[in-house]
């Protein structure tokens, strides 16, 4: 194979730069997060807060009060909407003020910018537009898997001070594994690094296999199905611009075939919604749906519990990778190797979903 040499540009500089694509269905968060208290996130370099009205709406409003720009994520949230902290200002879930305290006119210039978000399937989802003002255009994909009595799943998120596409690359290329989580989901680095990778696209989508008959099972493997010394295991990512479907696991040996659709054994269904907070910096929304052996005891908070861990480990791989880049600026460049293929046309998509949003923003000035 021939390896090429990929310039990194000077980080700092590209930061500047740098843009994401629009028009798009983000992750914002988990069903499960939003009780009874604001949540602060910045979306894409937008300040934004997140609630659930005592009426059980989600929303998101630009997170500054049109009074004196305290953030309305200090406030609370009641009934109908958020309070301001400071003077009291009530704001409904499409970012009108409803009510002013002591004050009976309420002007119509008392309004927030309201963000279109939708929840399905236990995900929060925010729609980041080119035109403030259009609609969506689609709708949020689904993730039935939270839904499914077949699993059961926990979740989490990570703030990550390194650029979203670093985390891309990252769940993309699994060969990793052999050598980062080698207390978990690891095994034989040389079977993971050796293991053919079938990679395709379609639209803004890729997708990458790999197969890895005759392993041997990791520990969490272990811990959560009744494997001998051998298993059969599979690897399946999927690439969205927004966020990725990883869906591993294994069979016994001389069960399911490891590439039937509906293979049994034990199932690892992750999601990870990758949503950038700046250039520099980014939201890691995952959450882990695993099926149980009949034989075993509840295994899903050993799954979580371990999921978490190889996340850490994850996080400081790529936190230092991103330090190392800063410090040797144009010194850091990269060479690519065979399992960089499904990353490297990931990439291509993203660069490309920008080239079209450049050339339609030109258009329009």
């Amino acid at each position: 194979m021939t390896t090429t040499c990929i310039p990194i540009k000077n980080v700092a500089a590209a930061a500047a730069e740098s843009r994401f694509p629009l028009d798009q269905w983000y992750v914002a968060g988990f069903s499960s997060e939003l009780m009874d208290k604001p949540i602060a996130r910045t979306f894409l370099n937008q300040k934004v807060v997140l609630f659930r009205t005592g009426e059980g709406q989600v929303a998101a409003l630009e997170d500054r009060c049109c009074h004196r720009s305290l953030p309305l994520s200090c406030g609370t949230v009641e009934e109908t909407g958020v309070r301001c902290g400071y003077h009291g200002l009530l704001y409904a879930p499409n970012g009108q003020c409803i009510e002013i305290p002591g004050q009976e006119r309420i002007p119509s210039k008392a309004k927030v910018k309201a963000y279109h978000v939708l929840e399905k399937n236990k995900i929060i989802w925010i729609w980041m537009p080119r035109d403030a003002a259009a609609e969506p255009n689609r709708a949020p994909p689904d993730y039935p898997f939270h839904d499914d009595p077949r699993y059961k799943f926990g979740s989490g998120n990570y703030h990550y001070q390194s650029p979203w596409q670093l985390i891309h690359d990252n769940l993309l290329d699994l060969s990793h594994l052999g050598y980062v989580h080698l207390h978990t989901i690891g095994g034989d680095a040389k079977l993971h690094m050796n293991a053919p990778m079938k990679v395709s696209s379609e639209g803004d989508q890729v997708k990458v296999v790999r197969l890895m008959p005759n392993s041997s099972p990791p520990p969490t493997y272990r811990a959560a199905w009744p494997f001998g010394d051998k298993c059969e295991r599979w690897q399946e990512i999927e690439f969205d611009v927004t966020h990725l479907r990883i869906w591993t696991g294994a069979v016994e040996p001389g069960t399911d075939a490891i590439d039937d659709p509906d293979r049994g054994g034990f199932h690892m269904r992750g999601f990870h919604g990758i949503t950038p907070e700046t250039e520099e910096t980014c939201h890691y929304f995952w959450s882990m749906s695993s099926t149980k052996h009949p034989d075993m005891p509840e295994n899903i908070d050993a799954v979580i519990q371990q999921t978490a861990f190889t996340f850490d480990e994850d996080r400081t791989i790529i936190e230092a990778q991103y330090r190392n880049m800063l410090e040797f600026g144009d010194k850091a460049s990269w060479i690519d190797i065979h399992v960089d293929a499904g990353a490297n046309r990931a990439r291509r998509i993203v660069a490309e979903l920008l080239k079209k949003q450049a050339t339609v923003e030109q258009s329009d000035s």
